[in-house]
């Protein structure tokens, strides 16, 4: 029973262990995507424990602390895949790719778990491809079914998948992109997809890296809808619960660091490429399966901090103004743990329209569109959504031009003048 909206998992969502330990200790946050009206500016914003565990028997991390999902997604869920080119471009190439790779038609069935605004979906409905979404943002659900992609408003279970059967029929392929680490029951989600799955179907997931996070100290996507940091061999243990295996794990770049995940039914037609073993030989030497590892990014990740709080200071002493670029979930992890409020960032642009006009959560920074900018011509502008910095950079060379300055602030803070 979840109490005061949220509960202590106790045991580990691949393997079901209980020989979880406790390895980051991040500042509580409140829902990083609950962005808030003016008008609830005096309400006060409950905040959540974020601390990140590690299992001691399959390797494993995640959260320690669930929030109720239903506060997390299904009311004022802002996050819309289309209004970041890079995203969408990533999508467009994907789908082309998965219809290449698996040989999808127009007599395929494609359902996405997670589906948002139908983006990634779309791709494939041009391809003359039957699609599904299913996503349980009622906003953002809505926005799909306006573009005539057809979705389900409900969070993706067991019994979910055997009415989809019962409507619709067996997939060919089922896709995810970066929904399956904002899901308590894992359980429920592979055991429906393997029901869901036609006997040669394939599942393909993205999923943040957990090494690309460790690598670059990349603390703040550590937040409350992240409940799991995947990496691969936690993923067999998982997978294999189900009756289903990985066949072939790529490195890709999106959300700073993902891997996209191939698995389909044991003895499925595809056959297990070298990558699952290449990347675990590469997790373990990189210290992924070792407790130390774990203990010393938490010192890694607050030695960051010292840094970026001694450079924001140093500007505001000389008297400059700071604003930031983005307002992702991440950022409410970032501006806590570091610290940072109005008085040290003026607002945030954003090129998401439901988040301008609205105030970050829990420091209340205003968010407008990015030609405020322009309007208030900040000397410096953190760049919050960092995965997106180079694109941000180079749509934004006027600012660069006219003496503006971006601040990264990871893995190690440092001031940009040029790309």
């Amino acid at each position: 029973m979840i109490e005061k909206g949220y509960y202590k998992r106790k045991s580990c969502r691949t393997c079901l262990s209980e020989n979880l330990h406790r390895v980051v200790n991040l500042t509580p946050t409140p829902p990083g995507n609950n962005f808030i009206e003016e008008s609830n500016l005096e309400i006060s914003e409950q905040v959540f424990p974020l601390d990140l565990y590690f299992c001691k028997e399959c390797f494993h991390t995640q959260l320690g602390h669930v929030v109720d999902e239903r506060f997390l997604f299904q009311n004022d869920y802002s996050y819309v895949s289309s209004t970041s080119p890079v995203f969408v471009k990533h999508l467009s190439d994907y789908a082309k790719y998965a219809i290449e790779i698996l040989g999808l038609n127009n007599s395929s069935f494609v359902i996405d778990i997670g589906s948002n605004d139908g983006t990634c979906l779309n791709f494939f409905k041009e391809e003359g491809i039957k699609v599904l979404g299913i996503d349980p943002a009622e906003k953002i659900t809505e926005i799909a079914k306006s573009k005539g992609i057809e979705t389900i408003t409900d969070f993706f279970s067991f019994s979910l998948a055997e009415s989809i059967i019962t409507d619709y029929g067996y997939a060919d392929l089922i896709t995810s992109h970066n929904a399956c680490a904002h899901i308590d029951d894992l359980d429920g989600v592979i055991k429906g997809v393997s029901h869901l799955l036609k006997q040669d179907g394939a599942f393909i997931m993205e999923v943040g890296y957990f090494l690309d996070v460790f690598q670059n100290k990349w603390f703040d996507t550590i937040y409350h809808e992240h409940l799991d940091f995947h990496t691969v061999k936690p993923l067999e243990k998982l997978f294999s619960r189900f009756d289903m295996e990985i066949f072939k794990i790529e490195r890709i770049s999106p959300q700073g660091g993902s891997i996209r995940v191939f698995a389909q039914k044991n003895n499925g037609i595809n056959k297990v490429d070298s990558s699952i073993d290449d990347l675990k030989s590469l997790e373990k030497s990189s210290g992924l399966y070792d407790l130390k590892t774990y203990l010393q990014f938490e010192k890694d990740i607050n030695y960051v901090k010292s840094s970026f709080q001694k450079l924001i200071n140093e500007i505001k002493e000389r008297g400059e103004s700071i604003a930031a670029f983005g307002a992702p979930t991440k950022a409410t992890t970032l501006c806590y743990h570091f610290e940072i409020d109005k008085n040290q960032i003026d607002f945030i642009v954003d090129d998401n329209p439901l988040k301008q006009g609205l105030y970050s959560p829990g420091k209340h920074i205003p968010v407008y569109d990015s030609s405020f900018i322009y309007k208030e011509k900040p000397d410096y502008l953190v760049i919050l959504a960092w995965n997106f910095a180079e694109s941000i950079m180079q749509k934004h060379q006027d600012y660069l031009k006219s003496g503006g300055k971006f601040i990264l602030p990871m893995p190690q803070p440092k001031v940009l003048k040029r790309i």
